[in-house]
């Protein structure tokens, strides 16, 4: 973190850490992000974050949270703990006093008395940690500005000019204060400022709304500088929004540029512009300057991808020309794709570097992930977004993002296959609408595609090609563009160890999922030897050999490994006691596989329903009851359903961060199958006269089954509620998708090739039992 003298060597691109730690307030509600990701009350987290390899570390001393009732009333027990573990452990922080927020109650960022008022604060901060070196007082002023005074979604909740440049002035006038204050006390204190670094691009009929917002993204750092006067291709707006001309010259005779210009750069910087909004989604229409339009991000429009930030960090560099820092690298996405996004910007980073541009590091945002940002943190839905580290778990579970950001920090190859693939804001899956020719000035510089998944990458073997899951898996796959190789009995037989050894030399997997067994659960009463042939003895090989190997091994476990009599949900540390022969063999799998393999993730599931199998039990019971017929449904088992998307989507993540041990995998909630049909009819706006209710014990079942089998976890809770998934169910029930109805036509084409061969990854549902 020490600043590079002109006559020294090229200093390396480091990686810092950031912590999302907003404090916004909505009306009189307020938003912690610190108390939603736990980290207000785990002092531990520092060790976490010092194992990563990070130089510096963005860390909040927020003003709401610190002094909310006046300096003299200062509770500093909080940063007193923290800011000197950091230091110990050799991470630099970097001092936040407000993040998107609005500072105590009797304040907001249109009170003329802000900028006074976090000065003062900042000046206590500073006296009681002297040695803190590097500060933002204000996190993004212009973002928060727009958010708070021009678009009315933060407090004040204003919704004009005015209101937008006097929140910008009040920031920035408090940034300036600030360091004069924290100065006093350290003269060697060194200023970071953060803003968003976007660009708007569009068509011709909207190039001068387009000019207007590339001019103002730079107005907070503007005034920083001393750029602001009559001069400034903003002047006019500036004046005519009615705010005091000396307000805006006030920074011509108070200059404070930053020691560091802090980029923050999402997949959502970069908007496109159109004069025609009836080509897009409602949801992306508006106007601007009083203009109807469309604004859209531009990777979900624009026919070739813009090049990303890298030209974004020539063009504030060539304004300024002061040291640069990419202070929030981060993005919504699964998990290979938040590998290739920090690779992408480490990379555009380095280049710019090479450059000849000052680029000092590069910060991964946001070390413990984020709530509710889809909602710009305006509701508590509980939407997650997680980082190196994800919070549902009991403590922080590092991930992938973790491993990598270690391997950057330490100058080591980046060992991930997945990072051979394209992120999805350049594959071609990413339009919301009818692409448009991307303007000619960008497609010189737009980024190659030299990343995409080809032959070469590593793949992932998928077993079970005529099944409901494994297809579940190549679809998605597919989707998330990850290299995989569906397999059936004939391409590898798992319980054959000749076979599964010349499978894994042939395609050489990083990871393999088996999703074939035996499923038929009353059959397996009478077909013992069959069932712990595929369901046991076949995993144990898969098993070892994925060992030998250094495959990564996700398979799956059932419910029926229980036998109901705890009668609360169960954990995966809780002692499996089969009722069945079908229960027994995947009881014998979880203890052979995890003998062979301690790398291996064993995920237990169970009641599987989703939108690409005809035959699971919530269609079926739709689809009877909507033609008026019938439909039987057990009354007393209790089961926890699983929305087969989102069990692939979570497992597909486990398996990158090469997780291991027993996961449960299911939607929250608990219901017996008549309730799970009742439930889904509701939500359809089906009639459920039909239904009719019935004891197991009167439905010809041969195999016991447990009469509550629900399933928690207590290692994360990952999917989303059963009312969620049950919605989103409906939404796709009748959507045909051309895609897996071509993989399902390829498989069952390849069964009847292999028709003299009994299928290990059998496809017959149990509609009235629909355990896994």
């Amino acid at each position: 973190m020490n600043n590079t003298s002109p006559n020294s060597q090229p200093r390396l691109l480091e990686l810092w850490g950031g912590l999302e730690c907003t404090v916004n307030r909505v009306q009189d509600e307020y938003f912690s992000q610190l108390d939603r990701n736990g980290h207000a009350l785990r002092n531990c987290d520092i060790g976490r974050f010092a194992s990563l390899g990070i130089r510096a570390i963005r860390y909040p001393i927020l003003w709401e949270r610190t002094a909310p009732d006046g300096i003299d009333k200062a509770d500093w027990t909080w940063p007193d703990e923290r800011l000197p573990a950091l230091r110990d452990a050799g991470v630099t922080p970097i001092a936040g006093l407000i993040h998107h927020g609005s500072g105590p109650r009797d304040t907001s960022l249109l009170d003329p008395a802000f900028p006074e008022r976090l000065a003062e604060y900042a000046g206590a901060v500073a006296a009681r940690y002297p040695w803190l070196e590097y500060y933002t007082p204000v996190n993004e002023p212009c973002t928060t500005a727009r958010f708070a005074g021009l678009y009315g979604v933060w407090y004040p909740h204003a919704r004009d000019d005015k209101s937008f440049i006097q929140a910008l002035l009040i920031q920035s006038r408090a940034t300036v204060l600030c360091m004069r204050e924290i100065r006093k006390v350290n003269p060697n204190a060194k200023l970071v400022q953060t803003d968003d670094l976007g660009k708007t691009y569009s068509t011709p009929e909207m190039a001068v709304v387009a000019d207007f917002y590339n001019e103002r993204r730079w107005l907070a750092w503007d005034l920083l500088c001393g750029m602001v006067g009559p001069e400034h291709k903003l002047w006019k707006y500036l004046v005519g929004t009615g705010v005091d001309i000396a307000d805006l010259l006030w920074f011509r005779d108070n200059t404070c540029p930053p020691d560091i210009i802090g980029v923050n750069y999402y997949v959502t910087s970069e908007r496109w512009l159109d004069h025609r909004p009836e080509r897009y989604p409602q949801h992306h229409r508006g106007l601007a300057d009083g203009i109807p339009c469309a604004d859209i991000e531009a990777s979900r429009v624009l026919a070739t991808p813009t090049a990303g930030i890298g030209p974004l960090l020539a063009e504030i560099w060539d304004r300024y020309r002061l040291p640069l820092a990419i202070t929030e690298a981060h993005i919504d996405a699964n998990r290979e794709d938040q590998l290739r996004w920090l690779l992408e910007i480490w990379e555009a980073a380095k280049t710019a570097h090479a450059n000849g541009i000052d680029v000092r590091a590069v910060t991964v945002w946001s070390l413990l992930g984020s709530f509710d940002w889809n909602s710009l943190v305006t509701q508590n839905r509980g939407y997650y977004e997680p980082g190196p580290f994800d919070v549902r778990s009991p403590m922080p579970r590092p991930t992938a993002l973790a491993k990598m950001m270690r391997e950057l920090a330490g100058g080591q190859p980046l060992s991930h296959p997945v990072l051979r693939g394209q992120g999805w804001w350049r594959r071609p899956g990413r339009f919301l609408c009818t692409p448009v020719a991307t303007p000619a000035a960008l497609t010189s510089i737009s980024a190659d595609g030299h990343r995409l998944v080809g032959t070469t990458a590593a793949p992932i073997l998928i077993t079970g090609a005529t099944g409901t899951l494994g297809r579940a898996f190549a679809r998605v796959c597919q989707k998330r563009n990850l290299h995989y190789k569906l397999l059936s009995r004939r391409d590898m037989d798992i319980a054959d160890p000749a076979s599964v050894e010349r499978t894994l030399a042939q395609y050489k997997p990083w990871a393999l999922i088996n999703t074939s067994g035996y499923v038929r659960v009353d059959d397996a009463e009478a077909d013992i030897e069959r069932c712990m042939r595929d369901n046991a003895h076949g995993t144990a090989i898969l098993a070892e050999t994925c060992a030998r190997h250094g495959v990564h091994l996700t398979t799956f476990s059932s419910d029926l490994v229980f036998d109901g009599s705890k009668g609360s949900p169960y954990v995966e540390s809780d002692p499996v006691t089969p009722l069945n022969v079908y229960g027994r063999s995947k009881a014998e799998s979880e203890t052979a596989v995890l003998a062979h393999h301690p790398g291996a993730l064993v995920v237990r599931t169970s009641a599987f329903f989703g939108p690409w199998d005809r035959h699971n039990f919530v269609k079926l019971a739709l689809d009877a009851l909507e033609r008026g017929e019938r439909f039987v449904a057990s009354t007393d088992m209790t089961v926890s359903p699983t929305y087969v998307p989102d069990l692939v989507h979570a497992c597909l993540d486990l398996a990158v961060d090469r997780e291991s041990g027993v996961w449960h995998l299911n939607n929250g909630g608990e219901v017996t199958w008549f309730e799970l049909a009742r439930m889904a009819a509701d939500k359809a706006g089906i009639d459920a006269g039909g239904l009719v209710g019935q004891l197991s014990s009167e439905m010809g079942m041969a195999a016991a089954r447990p009469s509550y089998s629900v399933l928690h976890s207590e290692r994360a809770i990952l999917l989303p509620r059963l009312e969620n998934a049950l919605e989103r169910f409906i939404e796709l029930r009748n959507v045909i998708d051309p895609e897996y109805e071509e993989l399902v036509r390829t498989a069952e084409s390849r069964q009847q090739v292999a028709s003299g061969h009994r299928q290990q990854e059998e496809t017959a549902p149990e509609a009235l039992a629909g355990h896994f």
